[in-house]
């Protein structure tokens, strides 16, 4: 008869040590990712590629217009010329800032970026990071490079230190945290076509709506809209002084009024990211 085989012991639980290091994950990590995330899918490329675009082709051809009549700007300089290539380039950012989040809970991304990531807040921080720092980036260049070809070609008063932070800092501030306040409507709303069409309304309804505004009742609401609507924060971004008279915003208060809304929309997203279900 063979001696009974000795029963062996078994190993100690997680008594296995992986070769590999572990460390506990952090931001940099989750800006990684995002950064990776951003720059690898198609729409980031078409959005921006039409935003530089539009600014490229509409504010050079509104410096070639405003220089082929020959009067000049007199003692303006030719830098708000610029706003007319932002106002369109702004949709781009906003359909940028929808998609950043909502396509990932279209396509159900989100649940795999949550796995990876439990910390929903370390999430969206890294989100937010990672595309203010694209579109700021990109519009600085692009505002700084056509507000020179601007001024070159428009007989115009020279602009001052003041009036080219507005026109290129200031600009491409304004756009980022448009694009920001675009992501946390995305995020509050979980839908891309539903996010966009807020965020569109929330550009031009105040305009049209004062537009029809005819009741001498309404006069004051009238005024408070075209004020206060985001194309005429823009404009106002490049004036020192309140383009529409009395007490409205001009120069850097316009973006500190969009920066404002664009916190409390962001703080809405952080409450309800960590109270939603995925």
């Amino acid at each position: 008869m063979t001696a009974p085989t000795p029963m062996q012991t078994p190993p100690p639980p997680y008594g296995y040590v992986s070769p590999i290091p572990v460390r506990r994950a952090h931001l940099g990590d989750a800006l990684a990712s995002e950064w990776t995330k951003i720059r690898s899918v198609r729409s980031t490329m078409w959005t921006l590629g039409t935003m530089v675009l539009l600014m490229l082709v509409i504010g050079l051809g509104v410096a070639a217009v405003a220089a082929g009549e020959g009067g000049g700007m007199g003692e303006d300089s030719a830098l708000p010329l610029g706003f007319f290539g932002m106002l369109p380039a702004s949709i781009c950012v906003i359909t940028l800032g929808v998609l950043t989040i909502s396509s990932e809970y279209g396509t159900g991304m989100i649940r795999t970026t949550l796995t990876a990531c439990p910390s929903r807040s370390r999430v969206l921080t890294a989100k937010a990071i990672v595309f203010f720092l694209l579109v700021f980036t990109v519009t600085l260049v692009m505002a700084f490079a056509v507000a020179t070809v601007q001024v070159a070609m428009v007989d115009a008063a020279e602009p001052t230190g003041a009036e080219w932070a507005r026109a290129t800092v200031g600009a491409a501030a304004f756009m980022a945290m448009l694009g920001l306040l675009s992501m946390a409507i995305g995020a509050l709303v979980r839908h891309s076509a539903g996010a966009i069409t807020v965020m569109i309304g929330v550009l031009l309804l105040p305009l049209v709506a004062a537009l029809f505004m005819f009741s001498p009742a309404l006069k004051g609401v009238q005024e408070a809209l075209f004020t206060y609507a985001v194309p005429s924060q823009m404009i106002a971004l490049y004036s020192a002084e309140s383009p529409f008279g009395g007490g409205g915003p001009a120069g850097w208060e316009a973006l500190g009024i969009l920066a404002g809304i664009t916190v409390v929309a962001l703080g809405g997203a952080y409450a309800l990211l960590n109270s939603r279900d995925v």
